[in-house]
């Protein structure tokens, strides 16, 4: 936070009242941000029941973000993985909402922007079709590191899963812990790949690092071999989580700009505790940090209103119930 004051007197006074200090379990202390969160009305008003965005601002840091809760237990909403649809491999996020008539599009994973057509990085899976497997191993200064990188998926059943997940031929397995990695030190005695259990989603997207499991704040950055990366550092993001009743949460977070300096991973992660996720992970993020809700863009990629065009997204679809008595 150092970075973003320009004095260490009165400004430092200004903005401690604005923070609470936390213990992340890494052992570095960071902060939770207070965004003083409040519903979005008149979006609100053009989204159907069980799903409700809100904003949330601290203008001390300063710090602008948007986040959508989502009723996964209402028939009537689905939300699943999608992908662009134009030549290239990429579609802006309002044109995905608008093409599957849907309440709520955020963007995806990651994707290769000097490929044409581009490339996902990352577990891309839908209806129960892997595109694109997640990654086996990257390799750092001439040392290999095996992967098991953070995934979210849903279920036939709409239940939301947050794992970290690697490959085996067409299926998705599942493990407890990714691999120990530490920057210059692979974890080459790992049982990791051994233990992993089948992972029973239809649709799945991969990102990562892991920011928040079993309620706590986990970032695995290290064990997911982001460092190395710019990925750790401050950035606009997107994330996913789910709360312990089972509502999704989506969250973006405006940054690079005069009234959004964007988050750090343990910020990120600690929103989204606050937020009640019991599991949440990090998507792509930076210039593809889109939020549209009842066709609307919400938020301002890179500080205005030109979006991105991304490879894949989660869309929140709401189907209305039919009349009593309805017939074909």
């Amino acid at each position: 936070m150092g970075g973003y004051l320009k004095s260490a007197g009165l400004k430092l006074l200004l903005v401690l009242p604005a923070i609470l200090w936390w213990g992340c379990s890494s052992g570095e202390s960071e902060v939770a941000l207070d965004l003083h969160w409040q519903p979005l009305t008149e979006s609100n008003a053009q989204l159907p029941p069980g799903i409700r965005v809100f904003a949330g601002v601290n203008r001390l840091l300063p710090l602008r973000a948007w986040y959508v809760e989502v009723d996964e237990r209402s028939p009537e909403i689905e939300t699943t993985v999608v992908m662009a649809a134009d030549e290239n491999g990429r579609e802006t996020v309002s044109s995905m909402a608008a093409r599957l008539n849907a309440s709520i599009v955020v963007n995806g994973g990651y994707f290769r922007m000097d490929l044409n057509p581009t490339r996902h990085v990352g577990l891309l899976m839908i209806d129960s079709v892997v595109i694109q497997p997640n990654i086996t191993a990257v390799t750092r200064s001439e040392q290999r590191f095996p992967l098991a990188r953070a995934a979210v998926g849903f279920s036939a059943g709409g239940a939301i899963d947050v794992a970290w997940v690697f490959n085996r031929g067409d299926s998705l397995l599942e493990v407890s812990r990714p691999p120990a990695h530490l920057p210059g030190q692979p974890d080459t005695g790992s049982t990791t790949f051994t233990q992993g259990r089948f992972w029973p989603v239809r649709a799945a997207l991969g990102g990562g690092p892991s920011l928040v499991s079993n309620g706590k704040v986990q970032v695995t950055a290290d064990e997911e071999v982001f460092f190395g990366t710019s990925i750790p550092k401050v950035h606009p993001r997107t994330a996913c989580g789910y709360t312990a009743d089972g509502k999704l949460i989506l969250l973006v977070v405006d940054g690079r700009q005069e009234a959004s300096r964007g988050v750090n991973l343990p910020e990120l992660a600690l929103i989204m505790q606050q937020l009640g996720c019991v599991e949440a992970l990090n998507l792509d993020g930076g210039g593809s940090s889109t939020l549209v809700a009842g066709g609307r863009l919400i938020n301002r990629p890179e500080g205005g209103r030109a979006e991105r065009q991304v490879m894949s997204a989660l869309a929140v679809l709401y189907e209305a119930p039919q009349p009593s008595g309805y017939a074909e």
